[in-house]
């Protein structure tokens, strides 16, 4: 994570959970002159379109006052769907036994993707069963993860 997504998280998290909500996380992706900065929240009972607007309009305030960031974006307020983001420790240990998909910020046993079972969370390392071989990951080396849909 960015110092500027560390910063951002700082500065919206006690307004979202002010209004109730979670801030699971964010991303900040850049492309060329234009960016998103999608926040994922989340509620015990969910999280719907009204919701997401009224959060938006409240970052919306925050990013105007304090303008951290200089180029161009777009905000995105969302929450965290079915193929949910695994941002936190904390979403990793909940999501132990599911089937997850992740990209390392590094490569790691000469690769960075990585889909299979999240077996176990210990500390700062995940342990992933993909096809009957298990493979230890550092989740400061986590660039991206999420939970696989299954229907």
């Amino acid at each position: 994570m960015t110092k500027l997504e560390q910063d951002l998280i700082a500065m919206f998290e006690p307004t979202i959970e002010d209004m109730g909500f979670e801030l699971l996380g964010l991303e900040l992706a850049q492309a060329g002159r234009n960016s998103t900065l999608r926040v994922y929240i989340d509620h015990e009972n969910g999280v719907n379109v009204d919701n997401c607007a009224d959060v938006s309009r409240q970052i919306s305030a925050i990013l105007d006052v304090e303008d951290p960031i200089t180029n161009e974006y777009n905000l995105e307020v969302s929450s965290p769907g079915i193929d949910r983001p695994l941002f936190k420790p904390e979403h990793f240990v909940k999501a132990t036994g599911e089937e997850v998909r992740l990209r390392t910020k590094l490569p790691q046993d000469g690769r960075r993707n990585f889909k299979g079972d999240l077996t176990q969370v210990n500390g700062d390392m995940i342990t992933l069963n993909i096809d009957g071989a298990e493979f230890m990951i550092m989740l400061s080396n986590v660039e991206k993860a999420n939970i696989i849909a299954k229907f």
